[in-house]
Parts: C-alpha cells; structure tokens; sequence
C-alpha cells in the first residue's frame, strides 16, 4: 500500500560526529611559533587562547581553523540541497539516491513564518508578509501538485519502469536527506553567505529555506567551538 503524502516546513539538522574544539585551531596555530604542545598548555591561558584566536579571525589567518571536522545529517527539499552544494570548498556531501530506493512521499509546504511576496528589483529586494489567500492558495496549489506527482511516480514504478526514470516525475519540493561534512572554515564560508545576520559586515540575501538550515548548524558549532563563533561573530562574520 502506497504511504500518503506528508507535508513538513520545517528542517533537520542533526551532529552525527565530530572532532571539532577551539583548541584545534591553537594546536595549529601555535605549533609554527611553539612547536608541538598538550592540551593542558593550550588551555592553561583563556585569555590568552580568546586573543589568539580573535587575531587570527581578524587577519585573515584561515589555516588554522581547518583542522576539526563536523558532519551532520541535514533533511531538507530538494531545492535547499542544489543550492547547498554550490559550496564545494572544503564539504564532502552524500545524498540518498533515487535511483536506489524508492523515494518517501514527504514534501515541502511553507507555513504562516514564511514570507511570501517579493518586492523591489533584482539585487536590491525584500519579501514581505502574504495575505491570508496568498497562503492559501500556495498550500492548496503545493499540495494538490505534489499529489498527482507523487501518484505519477507510483504508477510508473507499479508498471515496471526504473526507478531513475519514475523521478523525473517529482517536484523539487521533495524532501531529500544527506550527510555534509566540513570544517570550521568552510562552514563560516557558508553560514556568511546563507544567513543573514545583524553582525554581518557583508550583507547577504540567503532564500530562507537554507538559512533555516544554517541557522541549526551553526548553533551546533557556537556549542562546539564557541571562542571561534565569538570571534566570528565580533569581526562581522567574514570567514578568515
């Protein structure tokens, strides 16, 4: 029996694993000036470390913060995904494939949060609050279209066809699931262009869709390495 479509807004970012602490970027740091050093000197000085670590945020110095890993489990639509994977630099991605399994019915719809109209000209634009009817109509038209996509794919599959020909069928508001790995420096990369953040000297114009899901990995990573977030954060959120 086919499952029903199911409709989420929402998005999932999950810590799967991680060797990632302030004190990576020390140890790397420090090891041009001071050679190798335990762990136990490395954190002997707070201020010390929080100073170190702001001056290399402020200059630029980026080596540093390559030396750590997180990789997350992130479940998101189909379009979140083709703009994630823009960023190539120092991510590693795999995404679960649709000519090996059999894709789940569950399918993106915004809810009441999400602002709906567009206005002003590309490059200088904002969105703004949808009517009531505007919503409407995006959850019924969304829905409806997401049905017969999904009862397409299903009649292809339950005639014999491939898997990877029936996908054709689906819309890109299908909810796919990855592993994305990355260091602190590309997610700093990536957070500066996909959020949009009052500490930003660079403005940005991220779809709010991924920024939902920047937004998750960056409070995993603030938890993880919160002297470099800081300094993130006080030197307008540029990557080093």
């Amino acid at each position: 029996m086919t499952d029903s479509p199911r409709f989420r807004s929402d998005m999932t970012v999950e810590l799967v694993k991680h060797s990632a602490a302030d004190t990576d970027v020390l140890w790397a740091a420090r090891v041009s000036t001071a050679g190798e050093q335990s762990l136990e000197e490395l954190e002997k000085d707070p201020q010390r470390s929080k100073g170190l670590i702001n001056y290399l945020m402020r200059d630029r110095h980026g080596s540093p913060f390559e030396h750590n890993s997180m990789t997350f489990f992130v479940s998101a639509p189909l379009f979140v995904f083709r703009e994630f994977h823009r960023h190539r630099v120092g991510w590693s991605y795999n995404e679960e494939s649709g000519r090996y399994r059999e894709l789940e019915p569950v399918f993106y719809v915004p809810d009441a949060s999400r602002k709906l109209v567009q206005k002003g000209r590309p490059g200088k634009y904002e969105f703004v609050e949808g009517s009531e009817k505007q919503l409407e109509l995006v959850r019924e038209q969304m829905t409806e279209s997401y049905r017969q996509s999904y009862a397409a794919y299903q009649e292809m599959l339950d005639a014999g066809v491939a898997r990877e020909v029936a996908r054709a069928t689906l819309p890109v508001g299908l909810y796919s699931s990855m592993y994305a790995t990355c260091n602190a420096r590309s997610l700093m990369h990536f957070l500066g262009l996909r959020t949009k953040h009052e500490l930003a000297r660079v403005p940005s114009f991220p779809q709010r869709e991924i920024e939902m899901v920047a937004e998750l990995m960056e409070a995993e990573w603030a938890r993880l390495m919160p002297l470099t977030h800081e300094a993130f954060n006080a030197n307008g959120r540029v990557a080093p």
